[in-house]
């Protein structure tokens, strides 16, 4: 329950609901603004689902620009484990997932390069696997520590310009969010479908303050243990399977996170804080996968839809491989209020480390040794989910020759007679200084009031990585082995315990101890290095290694005003970036080190106009000019030469960045019952969007040793034509409090993006932005009354393009996909209430293909999860 009591001069007020996690309107605002007087005089909250709209909505009204919330208790009423879990029910927010989790943000269909983020409005450049992207990782912040989201679809010049489609605040605890003492605590079991690994979740928060004095501290610790179902595809020239990998995975995921925030207010309109936040990923992965080379065949019949082979060459891949993501954010600040100045200061550190250690074990038959290799019958009648039956290989009629043998229940999995292990690792570290000052008043001008704002900014950061890399000794580890006393077997790991598996197969295979393989080849490789055998520095090549120092010096000012009908906020900002990279380019066996300097000067203008044309009808307005900068493993220097095929593969330091205008237009009706109705649309038009592709080097930057390689083919990333990309959003949302009880508790929240785009390729041809969905749908039923609060959420997006291909069959689309979720809570008490958590009801399985849908490339399931338990408030 929730109770308004409305001014005299107002009959009714907006109160929603939105999208599966509360999200306000289309439209709402940034936090520094205050709330109208004409909306909510007092509001009383009750309830878990509504009430804590409230405070939010009261944000929206006042917005200066287009920003969707989602409110700090509504992300506890969902089971969204990870903070890119709770913003995938914003409209036109789509996410991208990794073996079912969420990971990166796509908003409005956009890459998700096209979106920042900030913690506290402090900047967070994220850095993943390689450093391959600038796209923070969501999953390494647990939602639960968060007091609101924000998702801004439209810039102020306060804001990073380096926002195309959206800017994420993620707002963590404040001791002032609640008056006094509060605590509050959680605690989850569940289990995962496929499998049968666990699920547990605890958390606790605890806050205090006086008059002056706040402290608050919260701590949060999830853990999955899911089994995954992968099969994946390769296709020839003519779109017939080559390859067929059987996959299957058992993965350890676990999310951390520790906050702890000091404020003290030591007079009126005066505060000063220092906050701390840690949060890590980590994901532990055996893998286990068997490829089945059919285009490899000694002989036989290979179709579109079935085949029948002789001698097929089998490889097995083998790893238990330790994935970390981890984040340090330490910030100081205040507010001041001196003069008729409202003044705030921010000084942060923020260190992230990306790391991946991944020891991969390979087996393969000789090229001499068909007869150990089986010969297969595959059906593919369903190209999803293949089924191969396999037979011994037995010599032919004639010599050296070969025909099937007697079927086999199972894959011999210690038949192999080739063993490698590389050892792939990968570390990007980052370390950023940020130093920051914002200034407001309100003067008098002309007769009215208009409120001015300056600010600036420096931030000083320094990243040093590796791209993935994975060197192959120049003598076969497992080789050396004897030389220190050591023997190994890949056969010897084999357990005998079944693949958990929802696909169908054909035949009978059991996993690898890929943990224990792990640990005795990391005991090898340390005996090998001890003995001076072996060099773990040569694992990684020098042209995949890269520092980059940049220092971005940012300044802006704004004014707020009033333009007859319209609230009017415009300005300028200005972002001056020198950026320093520095790397090697190997070429034969010599490694010249490389350095470039860039410096880019941009001017990024904005204006958002709010017009309340009615008390119930809002109309917003917004134009801004935006960019997206390169991320660290594209602008690396690295690089490596063939002089006997001409050709470098590298990074590209001398790429533009992506700029981008910007429109955007949203009406919102406010409706009775805490309801609304909006539409909103958007236009970006894109310049130097940025691909992967083939060019000429064109100047001396990799001539060395006295070879002129200025002609030589580049293969890179390069900046591509214009691109443009645009949209139409709707929602609704309402709560039906006119019914009669018991129906009053029933609500119902949605909204629907309708988006599309394209941009030119280095080839002239039109391709649309990887990751666009043309449609993505939230959608959510919802009963509280009484004291239970349930949910039935619903999402869904259509296909999209993946990757452009230059290669293979056609471009790699991921196939559309729908989640269906159901959250229950029922208070029983005031401090005491049950949960129960279903994610996944639909059982979906995660489809990839190459050019149409009858060439998957991967197929992935790893079914439903639930969890059930208590929460303790104080």
């Amino acid at each position: 329950m929730f109770i308004i009591r409305p001014r005299p001069a107002r009959s009714s007020c907006a109160a929603q609901l939105f999208a599966g996690a509360a999200v306000l309107a289309l439209s709402a605002g940034v936090v520094r603004a205050e709330a109208p007087d004409d909306t909510v005089d007092e509001v009383i909250v009750t309830g878990s689902i509504v009430g804590s709209q409230m405070a939010a909505l009261q944000q929206q009204r006042a917005a200066d620009n287009l920003v969707n919330i989602v409110a700090a208790d509504n992300i506890g009423q969902f089971p969204d484990q990870n903070s890119a879990a709770a913003l995938a029910r914003v409209p036109a927010v789509a996410v991208q997932r990794d073996q079912g989790q969420e990971r990166y943000l796509q908003v409005r269909g956009a890459p998700n390069r096209w979106t920042s983020v900030s913690i506290d409005g402090i900047t967070v450049i994220g850095v993943d696997e390689a450093g391959g992207q600038r796209a923070f990782r969501f999953d390494a912040v647990p939602a639960v520590i968060l007091s609101a989201l924000e998702v801004n679809k439209s810039l102020t010049p306060d804001l990073s310009a380096e926002s195309v489609v959206a800017r994420v605040n993620l707002r963590t605890l404040s001791p002032f969010d609640r008056p006094g003492f509060s605590a509050s605590a959680d605690l989850g079991l569940g289990e995962m479908d496929l499998g049968g690994g666990k699920q547990e979740q605890y958390s606790a928060r605890v806050s205090w303050s006086d008059e002056r004095w706040g402290f608050a501290a919260a701590a949060s610790h999830y853990l999955r243990e899911q089994t995954t179902d992968n099969r994946e595809f390769d296709y020839d020239a003519a779109g017939v399977a080559s390859a067929i990998d059987v996959r299957n995975y058992l993965v350890e995921r676990e999310n951390n996170a520790l906050m702890g925030t000091i404020e003290f207010r030591p007079a009126d309109g005066h505060s000063v804080f220092a906050k701390s936040l840690y949060t890590e990923f980590n994901d532990d992965e055996q893998r286990n996968q068997y490829v089945f080379q059919i285009g490899s065949a000694a002989s036989g019949v290979r179709g579109a839809s079935r085949g029948d082979l002789v001698g097929v060459p089998v490889r097995g891949s083998f790893n238990y491989g330790k994935y970390r993501n981890w984040n340090l954010i330490n910030t100081i600040g205040g507010d001041h209020q001196i003069g008729g100045w409202t003044t705030s200061w921010r000084v942060n550190q923020t260190e992230t480390e990306n790391t991946t250690d991944l020891p991969l074990v390979l087996q393969q038959y000789s090229s001499s040794s068909v007869a150990l290799r089986p010969s297969l019958s595959y059906d593919l009648s369903d190209p999803n989910l293949p089924v191969i039956t396999l037979f011994g290989t037995v010599p032919g009629a004639t010599a050296g020759s070969f025909a099937r043998g007697a079927p086999l229940a199972a894959l011999n999995q210690g038949n192999f007679n080739q063993n490698l292990v590389l050892p792939l690792t990968s570390a990007v570290t980052s370390e950023s200084w940020i130093y920051k000052a914002d200034a407001t008043r309100a003067l008098q001008w002309n007769g009215q009031e208009v409120e001015v704002s300056f600010g600036a900014q420096y931030d000083d950061r320094q990243i040093d990585g590796a791209i993935l890399s994975g060197v192959a000794p120049p003598v076969a580890i497992f080789a050396l082995f004897p030389t220190v006393g050591l023997s190994f077997n890949p056969g010897a790991y084999v357990t005998d315990r079944p693949w958990d598996s929802g696909f169908p197969r054909g035949f009978d295979v059991n996993y690898v101890d890929n943990e224990r393989m792990t640990a005795d080849i990391r005991s090898g490789l340390a005996a090998l290095q001890t003995a001076g055998r072996y060099d773990p520095s040569v694992n990684t090549a020098p042209s995949d290694r890269y520092s980059i120092e940049e220092k971005l010096l940012a300044g802006y000012g704004m004014a707020k005003f009033r333009a007859g009908p319209a609230e009017v906020v415009a300005g300028l900002r200005v972002e001056r970036l020198d950026q320093t990279i520095q790397g090697f380019v190997t070429a034969g066996a010599v490694v010249t080190p490389l350095k470039v300097e860039n410096d880019d000067t941009q001017l990024f203008p904005s204006l958002n106009a709010k017009f309340e044309l009615s008390e119930d009808l809002l109309l917003r307005l917004a134009a801004q000019r935006a960019i997206s900068r390169p991320s660290f493993g594209t602008v690396r220097t690295g690089a490596s030469v063939s002089d006997v095929n001409e050709v470098v593969s590298g990074g590209n330091p001398l790429l533009e960045p992506e700029k981008t205008w910007g429109l955007d237009a949203s009406l919102e009706r406010y409706l009775p019952g805490a309801g609304l109705v909006s539409v909103g649309a958007f236009y970006r038009h894109v310049d130097n969007v940025l691909f992967n592709s083939t060019t000429v080097v064109g100047d001396d930057r990799y001539n060395a040793g006295g070879i002129n390689r200025s002609g030589y083919d580049y293969t890179t990333t390069l900046n591509g034509d214009d691109g443009k990309l645009y949209g139409l959003e709707l929602a609704y949302l309402q709560q039906f409090v006119f019914l009669p009880a018991p129906f009053d508790g029933l609500g119902v929240q949605g909204n629907l993006a309708f988006l599309d785009g394209e941009f030119q390729t280095p080839d002239g041809r039109t391709a649309p932005f990887p990751g666009t969905s043309n449609t993505i749908v939230n959608a959510s039923v919802y009963y509280e009354k009484h004291g239970l609060s349930a949910r039935l959420s619903y999402q869904w997006r259509d296909d999209w393009v993946d990757t452009l291909s230059l290669v293979g069959y056609g471009d790699q689309y991921r196939k559309a996909y729908e989640s269906l979720d159901l959250s229950v809570r029922y208070a029983l008490n005031d401090r005491f209430s049950v949960f129960v958590d279903a994610n996944n009801l639909t059982d979906e399985t995660y489809i990839a293909y190459e050019g149409d849908e009858n060439h998957p490339s991967e197929v992935e399931q790893i079914g439903s999860r639930w969890m059930a338990g208590f929460r303790f408030t104080y």
